[in-house]
């Protein structure tokens, strides 16, 4: 076949070696900038600024999951690496969606999973490129995909089990409105059967309309006859489970979110000293919540995985001690709104950095919040060495952001490490 991937980043690359395997394919790298990563010798490439528009006469564009469907001009089939997988993956798939938590949720389902003796492949945003290990993967296994709205854009195939978890506005940058944003995430069930099952949060309105629309199976999460918490322990329906206190997580959102995973797993496994082995193995993700240090008295985490309101949120709420909150960044056209109520409810003080300080200030003024500073073009030393200065022995510093990092850092990762680095360095 002939085959341009559009968009050359690390899952770019990824699609490339899946495709350039066979020998007999003719591949053409296409992007709108000069790649960061080396590309392949003596490859064929289109780049520029209109490089997406020039993709007529291929058998297959293979776009990038950050890449917009409709920024693709071509007559070819557009196709994506999620796409590909679902189609040729022999193994049951177990799908992750939400605009918090997946990432947590998905670790979850994938540990109790390994407890109980399953082969599981953990795979998408969170795990390696899902096409990197589809040749190793067999019908007897189980595949945990998270699985972004930019994943699900045009998904074809939804999974045997899907997991939609709380959503917000979010990724407005990107996605035409909040209709299309639901839209993409609403794929993980469109394609279900009735003899297939949806996990969602029945709490949340927009994970409420899209399992409106399934046929399949449903269970709403929290429920008194699934996943619960009753008596300082999770119990499924009359089953009990295990203490709460398995849970290395903190926040009353990640007893939701274990809730959501043990819904998720039940159909595979009511091994309860599998489901208490796989939730107290899992000390959570790398820039969620994370302890750094303690230092005269503050206790510094680390929570730059949180690019949403809502996650700021419950980062807040994870902990009753007086706060400093670092929030801000680039914009993905979030709604501060609730997230300024919230600091009106707290004992917190605030500093407002990046693009979007000046919208977050706002949410704060109108929700009476006064507690807060903005620091211009601040580096991760500076807002540290600023929380530093306003934390009083007994309370916590968190970088919990709300929004996305770039323009100040590369990802959130690049954040989280400079915040690490900033704390260890007081």
């Amino acid at each position: 076949m002939k085959i341009a991937i559009a968009g050359y980043g690390i899952e770019g690359a990824s699609n490339y070696r899946y495709y350039a395997a066979d020998p007999s394919n003719e591949i053409v790298i296409t992007d709108q900038r000069q790649p960061d990563a080396a590309l392949p010798a003596e490859i064929a490439t289109i780049i520029g600024d209109d490089a997406f528009s020039q993709l007529d006469g291929f058998d297959l564009v293979v776009r990038t999951a950050g890449l917009a469907p409709y920024k693709i001009k071509t007559n070819s089939k557009v196709w994506s690496a999620t796409n590909e997988f679902f189609a040729k993956c022999p193994a049951s798939i177990i799908g992750v969606t939400g605009s918090k938590g997946k990432g947590t949720v998905a670790s979850l389902i994938a540990g109790i999973l390994k407890a109980a003796g399953r082969k599981v492949w953990l795979v998408g945003n969170i795990g390696v490129a899902a096409l990197d290990v589809l040749d190793s993967i067999s019908s007897d296994d189980i595949v945990v995909y998270e699985l972004s709205s930019f994943q699900l854009w045009d998904l074809e195939r939804s999974p045997h089990i899907a997991v939609v978890l709380f959503i917000e506005q979010e990724h407005l940058d990107v996605h035409l409105d909040m209709d299309d944003y639901l839209n993409a995430k609403a794929n993980i069930t469109r394609y279900q059967t009735a003899d297939d099952i949806l996990i969602y949060n029945q709490s949340n309105q927009f994970a409420r309309a899209i399992a409106d629309q399934s046929i399949a199976r449903k269970t709403g999460y929290i429920d008194s006859q699934s996943a619960h918490v009753k008596d300082g322990s999770f119990w499924y329906g009359e089953q009990k489970i295990c203490s709460i206190n398995a849970l290395q997580l903190r926040g009353s959102h990640n007893v939701e979110n274990t809730c959501a995973a043990i819904d998720a797993v039940w159909q595979l496994t009511q091994d309860a000293v599998a489901i208490e082995e796989g939730i107290k193995s899992f000390s959570g993700l790398p820039h969620r919540l994370k302890f750094v240090r303690e230092l005269d008295g503050v206790a510094y985490y680390d929570d730059s995985i949180a690019t949403t309101p809502s996650s700021a949120i419950a980062a807040l709420n994870a902990f009753a001690q007086p706060k400093v909150i670092i929030l801000g960044g680039s914009s993905k056209g979030s709604d501060f709104t609730e997230l300024g109520r919230e600091l009106a409810r707290q004992d917190v003080k605030a500093i407002l950095v990046g693009a979007e300080a000046e919208n977050i200030a706002q949410a704060c003024q109108a929700a009476g919040f006064k507690d807060y500073e903005i620091l211009e073009q601040a580096t991760a030393d500076q807002f540290v060495e600023r929380a530093h200065a306003l934390a009083a022995p007994g309370s916590v510093v968190l970088l919990s952001p709300a929004c996305a990092s770039f323009g100040m850092f590369k990802n959130y990762s690049d954040r989280g490490d400079q915040f690490i680095a900033a704390v260890e360095a007081l």
